[in-house]
């Protein structure tokens, strides 16, 4: 009980934050996680976690989502998404994370230095997918590496937050296939994953209420503080 009473805490705070910046609660979870049940247990927990989460925002946001970045981001993620579920057991995963680490930082420089970057088409968004479904079937979440690509097409707030979590979404039911296939997706992973639902829902809807009171400005600036947090992390973790 005092297990699942300090999970539920975490993934309550850590729903309120993707809810508002649109991504960061699985970076930050992935750690409390990992401590509690270990690396390759957790990653498939956090993914049953965050499936409850993500279905709830694409909800609490569905009149601002834009379907067609949702479904180019489909098209390259889902792939690999099974792809990487089934190499979970094998992967180097303090180098990736450190490669991620490296990547977020580097964006956040960039967007400084060019901040006005020229605005991506809508089929450059299955790349996007391929490298985020990869990068959170081994990973556990990646939803920052997103981040930098909806930013540059001009998306914010409901917008940004409803259409990157229903790209998640399907993300996240493929790499739960991959993992089932894998062996990965135990009943205790499952039970956790339940029970945990209902503080991931109550945090994304804390968090729906905060954003909806921020500027474009202050929610673009709040989301490349969480790169360069998450980037530091994934160094650290890596």
């Amino acid at each position: 009980m005092l297990t699942l009473a300090i999970a539920s805490a975490a993934a309550f705070a850590l729903a309120v934050l993707s809810a508002v910046a649109g991504f960061g609660g699985g970076v930050l979870l992935l750690p409390v996680f990992t401590a509690l049940f270990g690396l390759r247990m957790a990653v498939p927990m956090l993914t049953v976690t965050q499936l409850s989460s993500n279905a709830f925002r694409v909800w609490l946001n569905r009149h601002d989502l834009r379907w067609r970045l949702v479904g180019w981001f489909a098209l390259g993620a889902v792939p690999l998404a099974v792809t990487g579920g089934l190499l979970l057991a094998r992967a180097p995963l303090g180098a990736l994370h450190r490669l991620l680490g490296v990547f977020l930082i580097g964006v956040v420089i960039w967007r400084r230095v060019t901040p006005h970057p020229r605005k991506p088409a809508d089929p450059s968004f299955a790349a996007v997918g391929a490298a985020s479904g990869l990068g959170s079937a081994l990973l556990g979440s990646v939803g920052p590496l997103t981040a930098p690509f909806f930013l540059a097409y001009g998306l914010t707030r409901a917008a940004y937050i409803g259409t990157e979590a229903a790209g998640a979404l399907t993300m996240h039911l493929s790499k739960i296939a991959a993992y089932g296939a894998g062996d990965l997706l135990t009943r205790e992973v499952l039970v956790y994953g339940a029970a945990l639902t209902p503080a991931t829902l109550a945090g994304a809807w804390a968090g729906r209420r905060i954003v909806g009171r921020l500027s474009d400005r202050v929610f673009v600036l709040l989301v490349e503080a969480g790169l360069l947090v998450a980037g530091l992390l994934f160094l650290i973790g890596g």
